[in-house]
Formats: structure tokens, sequence, C-alpha cells
């Protein structure tokens, strides 16, 4: 299989994953109400991602790497807004 088609389905991947902490995101900013978040998921996401992040640098793989930094910045920015927001 070619590493372009490898990377797109990997980008792709990537992307659905980053379009589906955004509404979370801007519910909580907007009702300013983060009781329904769950900390432990929230926390055990974030470092997932960090260890995905890692993988990505292991492997050298750019979409591993890109998709799963934004997904952590978005997991993590959702933890402070559960602190923020008690």
């Amino acid at each position: 299989m070619s590493s372009l088609l490898i990377n797109a389905v990997g980008t792709a991947a990537g992307l659905c994953g980053i379009i589906g902490f955004t509404p979370q995101i801007a519910k909580i900013v907007r009702e300013k109400d983060a009781s329904s978040i769950s900390m432990k998921m929230y926390a055990v996401t974030t470092t997932g991602f960090v260890l995905w992040v890692a993988f990505g640098v292991l492997q050298k793989s750019w979409p591993i790497i890109a998709s799963n930094g934004v997904m952590l910045g978005l997991a993590a920015t959702i933890l402070l807004l559960k602190l923020r927001y008690r």
C-alpha cells in the first residue's frame, strides 16, 4: 500500500477525532458547566494521547503526531474547563 494512501487514512482519522472534541468544548464554554464531564475519563484520554504522540515520534509518523497532538490539546482543554467550572 502506498505511503500517500496510508497517510491520507491517518489524517482523515485524526480529523474525525479532532472534530469530535470541538462540540464538547463549545458546549462547556457556552454553558459554563462541566458537571457532566468525567474527570477520570478525560484524565485517561489525555494520558492516552500523550502515549500516542510518543508512539508517533518513535514511528516518525507525522499523521499520528499531529492528530494526536491536537487531540491532546483538546482533551487537556476539557480537563482544564472541568477544573474551572467545578
